[in-house]
């Protein structure tokens, strides 16, 4: 077993003891939520990935294409997020969810991606084009290893990601927005929050970010 599935064993051992011990009549609920978040609770930045008109193009163009897009997709991203020192904790499809230790990096990260796909579209026909949608989240979370995270923050992140989020669009949730507005503070004259009507489930306001595209 490696490494990392032990420790992903602990964890995931250590919190099922304690969800049981909460489900107890008369537990102390309070108490109990106080110890797992004591033992799990760590702040991180969230990143949600999705690739736009993905099941449009599967059902147009196949199954191959599909393993092609993701494959090349990932060839592409992959070493930007490693750059920008993010951890990537799952891949589920075209999506991919992905941590960072400070907003500031997984803002840079998000742009970065989204520049790096505008220059490979360029000389590719349209049906091989990547398309990419981001959420971005910040906040408190339940991390269990390297395996996974819950909270409401991962909640919206998602959301925004891979349901809201149409294709170069860089949306983030009001705490991810307060997070990074230190590092942002009279630096980049071309970056700008615009708050949508919608908001995600688990966050207090949303916005889409204003950037130059084009690298």
């Amino acid at each position: 077993m490696s490494r990392e599935g032990i420790q992903w064993s602990a964890s995931e051992g250590r919190l099922q003891r304690l969800i049981a011990e909460r489900l107890q009549p008369g537990a102390d609920k309070a108490r109990i939520d106080e110890r797992i978040w004591d033992l799990f609770g760590e702040t991180w930045a969230i990143m949600f990935t999705d690739l736009a008109g993905f099941s449009r193009r599967v059902e147009r163009f196949g199954i191959v294409h599909f393993l092609q897009t993701i494959f090349e997709s990932e060839r592409l991203l992959l070493p930007i997020v490693e750059a920008h020192d993010g951890v990537v904790l799952k891949r589920e499809g075209d999506s991919m969810l992905i941590i960072f230790r400070r907003a500031s990096a997984a803002l840079s990260c998000a742009i970065a991606m989204q520049r790096s796909l505008v220059v490979y579209n360029r000389d590719k026909p349209a049906e091989e084009d990547i398309l990419l949608c981001l959420g971005l989240g910040c906040g408190r979370v339940l991390k269990l290893g390297d395996a996974d995270v819950f909270g409401a923050e991962v909640n919206a992140a998602s959301k925004l990601g891979e349901d809201t989020a149409k294709a170069h669009e860089i949306l983030v949730t009001e705490s991810f927005r307060d997070a990074v507005a230190p590092d942002l503070a009279g630096g980049d004259a071309e970056l700008e929050f615009l708050r949508l009507d919608y908001v995600p489930p688990g966050a207090t306001a949303a916005f889409k970010l204003d950037y130059v595209l084009e690298p």
